[in-house]
């Protein structure tokens, strides 16, 4: 049967693929009001086992979009970690527990873990609540780049044509159409379709570990059950993680001979199945049992690779994003989480250039910041997996991985598999000039949380919450003490100098921008309206660097965050990272910050 002609549609943002990144991409788009299509070959969404860890910084990125609360409720929190490692007797013995996160400055001290599903199933709520759906049984068989330089150049244009097939149940074409988009996002897995189709390589290395994971509610006495456990056995390592409804995950280390097929040398699933999956965790965590109550839920093999794309964009038309520009092992749980970290940096970029708020030159930071990431993820990945995979040191093996070594190790790579010690370098959008003013935001850097005082009812309110993903530079005005008469004639004169007409406030629109000031004070004494007009555009926008009532709450903001009395306006970009910093006296330097990239209103 032939299949129906095509129809022609036009469309700001088409994703595809709707996996993690995509769907981070597609909601944080809809936030913006950005008109985003966004496409998936499945027909259902996923249900059962893939990715289950949230890291810290990512949480902190779910409540930035205001979904953060479901995330946490549903979500098995992850405190401690504990060590295991050979003892005399053959099997496992208890040498250490640490907390699983050691990044002092994030929000959530902790990570979470819950089914891939459980995670998509709330960021497909929120985008379906702001209009967006998957559509789904689509799947794109061409695609078209533009060569007129021009066309290319016009953020108005449409130079991305896209040929997509919408299938039946039984996987005959029902409909084609073409789609002409102004940007396209490859968010479609390690075996992009979109990458291929660029000829975009991944270069990397294929490791020689194989594992096995399953998912299951199990019946044990293996007394850290509910930590995160990382073994190191006679019989192959051990990760396991507990998880959501009593469920655990194991991955377990596996030898070659038993799922390589001689002939390929490839996995064969047909010589390892769940139940041989379960033998191996069993025999790793002997002498303890590992009974599954239900059967397992969810099994898969993979091999460790560790690759990064050569390139994440291709004429700042074209984005890759997430397993479909870089590939590692599951280890360290930052897959699900540097993918939805790609599309949380690219989102606020697209929406700018589609709303004609910047120029097409913002777009290149996606790329230059997010690769460098990727890389040095590649990095730590490399390190830790085979330190994890490597054989344990016991009175056989001297060479082998000690406790100490591997814990180190742990503890070293904390700032980085939190997601906290994300550093991005100078581009148009890090200028990292007057560091001094406030050297604990680190420019480059997400804003680190802090409770401070809300002048106007001293309720204690957490800094970061007045940082939403909503797509406007915040500027963060630490003022001093206003009721010093030398600093406030240096606060109306900072306030002078952002009002001016031809300065960025007044060129570029108050609507891209939001203003949160910072006073110091004492809540008794302080009054909200004592603070010039521009920088208290809401009541709830003035805080004081105070405790709350009961004294617990609050405080130190400015010793925390390295500003002095004199004060800073510390810019921060829509995606929760320091921009730039000046002196309350300097801000007619952001003049030139906000011109490298921004756009004047048509």
């Amino acid at each position: 049967m032939p299949s129906p002609s095509a129809s022609d549609s036009q469309v700001d943002v088409l994703i595809i693929g709707a996996g993690p990144a995509g769907l981070m991409a597609a909601n944080a788009l809809a936030n913006a009001k950005v008109n985003v299509r966004f496409v998936d070959k499945r027909s259902a969404k996923v249900t059962a086992g893939q990715a289950d860890g949230i890291s810290p910084r990512t949480i902190e990125v779910f409540q930035s979009y205001g979904i953060g609360d479901r995330l946490l409720k549903e979500g098995c929190q992850v405190h401690m970690a504990a060590f295991y490692n050979p003892n005399s007797t053959g099997g496992i013995e208890r040498t250490g527990r640490a907390p699983d996160v050691t990044a002092p400055s994030a929000r959530y001290p902790f990570e979470l873990a819950l089914h891939q599903g459980g995670i998509e199933a709330i960021i497909l709520d929120s985008m379906s609540a702001l209009g967006v759906e998957v559509e789904r049984s689509t799947l794109p068989t061409a695609i078209e780049l533009s060569t007129d330089e021009a066309e290319l150049a016009d953020p108005t244009s449409h130079p991305v044509r896209v040929t997509l097939e919408r299938l039946d149940e039984d996987g005959g074409v029902v409909q084609n159409e073409i789609v002409r988009a102004k940007f396209v996002l490859g968010a479609d897995g390690a075996h992009s379709w979109v990458r291929k189709m660029f000829d975009i390589s991944m270069d990397g290395e294929q490791s020689d570990f194989i594992w096995g994971v399953v998912d299951m509610v199990p019946d044990t006495d293996f007394p850290d059950i509910r930590n995160k456990s990382l073994i190191h056995s006679n019989n192959g390592s051990c990760l396991l993680v507990p998880r959501e409804a009593d469920r655990i995950r194991i991955y377990m280390q596996l030898a070659d001979k038993d799922v390589l097929n001689p002939n390929t040398g490839r996995v064969d699933k047909d010589k390892m199945g769940a139940a041989q999956l379960l033998d191996v965790a069993q025999k790793s965590i002997y002498p303890y049992k590992l009974i599954p109550t239900n059967g397992i839920n969810w099994w898969t093999l993979y091999i460790i690779g560790q690759r990064v794309a050569s390139n994440f964009s291709v004429k700042d038309r074209v984005f890759i994003a997430g397993d479909a520009c870089h590939t590692h092992s599951p280890k360290a749980g930052q897959g699900m989480n540097a993918s939805m970290n790609d599309a949380h940096n690219l989102a606020w970029k697209l929406a700018h250039v589609v709303r004609g708020w910047a120029d097409m030159s913002l777009l290149s930071t996606y790329e230059s910041e997010r690769r460098k990431y990727a890389r040095d993820l590649i990095a730590f990945d490399k390190e830790f997996s085979t330190l994890f995979s490597g054989k344990p040191q016991t009175d056989d093996n001297k060479d082998g991985v000690s406790h100490e070594v591997f814990l180190k190790a742990f503890q070293t790579f904390g700032g980085f598999s939190s997601g906290i010690g994300v550093h991005y370098s100078p581009s148009v959008v890090v200028t990292d000039a007057h560091q001094s003013y406030a050297s604990n935001l680190i420019i480059g850097e997400r804003v680190p949380p802090h409770k401070f005082v809300r002048a106007a009812d001293s309720w204690p309110y957490e800094l970061q919450d007045l940082l939403p993903s909503d797509f406007r530079f915040k500027l963060l005005t630490f003022v001093g003490d206003v009721s010093d008469a030398v600093q406030r004639g240096k606060v109306e004169a900072m306030v002078k100098e952002l009002g001016r007409p031809q300065g960025f406030l007044a060129r570029y629109g108050q609507e891209r921008f939001d203003i949160v000031t910072v006073g110091l004070g004492r809540k008794e004494e302080v009054d909200f309206l004592q603070f010039p007009a521009l920088l208290r555009p809401h009541w709830s926008k003035v805080l004081i660097d105070d405790t709350d009532v009961t004294g617990s709450l609050g405080g130190q903001g400015y010793a925390y965050y390295g500003v002095g009395n004199a004060g800073a306006v510390v810019v921060v970009r829509p995606d929760g990272y320091v921009g730039t910093i000046t002196p309350l006296e300097g801000v007619g330097e952001l003049d030139a910050y906000f011109d490298a990239f921004m756009k004047t209103p048509v």
